[in-house]
């Protein structure tokens, strides 16, 4: 835009825009010289229709002239954000007979004769496919294949930025599990594990389980394990800050899908002793009406004393909630009732179980899903150290041990002498996490024997 260089134009533009609720984040430097000013400015906005709000108050100013205007999360997204990249030269007739004909045949054969060398002589070793239907996207529910595909290149980005490894989106067009089950059977050889995401539960149960039967790579559904892996690393911490031990508590799980059904694995096989599951109708236990498969396993496995009633109900006397459900379902009178020092991980983004807001005082610990809040149970934390590790390791799965070992190195990563109720998960921005992770899968991977000869 440009600025009329007179006194007091830069403050008439600042007051139209917070006139309207527009938050100035950045302008660009200047000297002012001359009669015009041209500058950028960087304005947050609520949302799309507040942005118009705020383009149209500018554009008001008879002082300045608004030449463009971007939405700065759409230009990020404008040619999609991972590209692909050469790691060897062609700059003469030389490379070109190695890299390619005719002497790539003599790599492809010793393949053939030896299919192990796929592992260090192709991309397999590094390259993980990121695959979705598009059928649950975070927030936004079965948008399809094709929208979902820039959350697919966003988690390729992470893989790349924090691990190193080589993500590629896969998204597909399919009608049923079966179908994708089929698809990423047939495009396996190409890559050395596959990220299963954004897939609707209950056939994301049976998607991961049949495509590690069929598969000897690592299988990892980010939303299920990812979550329960950074949930107990958080939970790890919390119980220290509030002096009590893992296997002294009561855990209660708001909603049972993928993350939920994850997180109750995960907290039984690190010796957490009573687990209870609560879904639309109540309390989960075995031999209630209505529950699938994968219910029923999460009824079989947990809540031995049978309680049954709502949510309120079963908090009474708890130590831990957590929450993978919708917001708002948990009220400050069911806080108050759970056991002294509270640890409340509310995970429903982007507007949590409970705002940490409401139960301030009340709580020991408290985690959401967002970064505007201390304490972020984010997967980012987990899913790129998790193939880092089962990459460096050659594994061929992504086992119970393993999650659970990468959920001890994100707790290790928080210095005991600096854990508090505010910090009990490290920044998602700590790159020591990842390689932590990393190194401690893979060991696990070893003691377990899960490796590809």
């Amino acid at each position: 835009m440009t600025l009329d260089n007179k006194p007091g134009v830069l403050g008439e533009l600042a007051t139209a825009i917070g006139s309207v609720g527009g938050s100035i984040f950045a302008i660009d430097g200047f000297v002012a010289k001359g009669p015009e000013l041209e500058r950028e400015i960087v304005v947050n906005c609520r949302n799309e229709d507040h942005q118009n709000e705020v383009i149209a108050a500018i554009e008001a100013l008879t002082c300045v002239q608004l030449h463009d205007w971007h939405d700065r999360t759409f230009r990020m997204h404008e040619g999609g954000k991972i590209e692909v990249l050469p790691l060897c030269p062609v700059g003469d007739r030389d490379d070109l007979s190695m890299a390619y004909t005719p002497g790539v045949a003599r790599v492809c054969t010793a393949i053939a004769k030896d299919p192990a060398l796929a592992d260090t002589h192709t991309i397999r070793k590094n390259t993980v496919a990121i695959v979705s239907d598009g059928t649950a996207v975070l927030g936004l529910g079965d948008i399809g294949p094709k929208a979902s595909l820039p959350v697919m290149e966003g988690k390729a980005l992470l893989f790349k930025e924090f691990a190193g490894v080589d993500g590629f989106p896969i998204v597909l067009d399919v009608d049923n599990p079966d179908d994708l089950i089929e698809t990423v059977v047939r495009i396996a050889p190409t890559f050395g594990g596959i990220n299963l995401e954004d897939i609707a539960a209950p056939a994301a149960f049976y998607v991961e389980e049949e495509l590690k039967r069929r598969l000897d790579i690592p299988v990892f559904h980010d939303d299920q394990h990812g979550t329960a892996v950074v949930a107990l690393a958080a939970l790890e911490n919390a119980v220290q800050v509030v002096g009590k031990s893992i296997d002294q508590l009561t855990v209660v799980i708001n909603g049972i899908g993928a993350a939920g059904l994850a997180i109750g694995k995960i907290l039984l096989n690190a010796g957490v002793p009573v687990v209870i599951g609560t879904d639309r109708k109540g309390a989960i236990f075995d031999g209630r009406d209505g529950l699938n498969e994968a219910k029923q396993w999460f009824a079989e496995n947990t809540n031995a004393e049978r309680r049954s009633g709502s949510l309120a109900e079963v908090i009474t006397g708890a130590d831990v909630f957590i929450g993978v459900s919708a917001p708002g379902v948990l009220s400050v009178e069911d806080v108050k009732n759970m056991a002294p020092d509270p640890i409340i991980f509310a995970m429903a983004n982007p507007d949590p179980e409970i705002l940490p807001e409401q139960v301030e005082g009340i709580v020991g610990v408290m985690a959401t899903g967002r970064s505007d809040y201390p304490n972020q149970i984010n997967n980012v934390l987990a899913f790129p150290g998790i193939f880092r590790g089962a990459f460096d390791a050659c594994a061929s799965d992504i086992t119970e041990g393993m999650k659970l070992a990468a959920a001890r190195a994100i707790a290790d990563s928080v210095d005991p002498a600096k854990r508090s109720a505010e910090y009990v998960v490290p920044s998602v921005f700590d790159m020591t996490v990842p390689a932590k992770v990393a190194a401690a899968v893979a060991e696990a991977a070893r003691q377990e024997g899960v490796i590809r000869s």
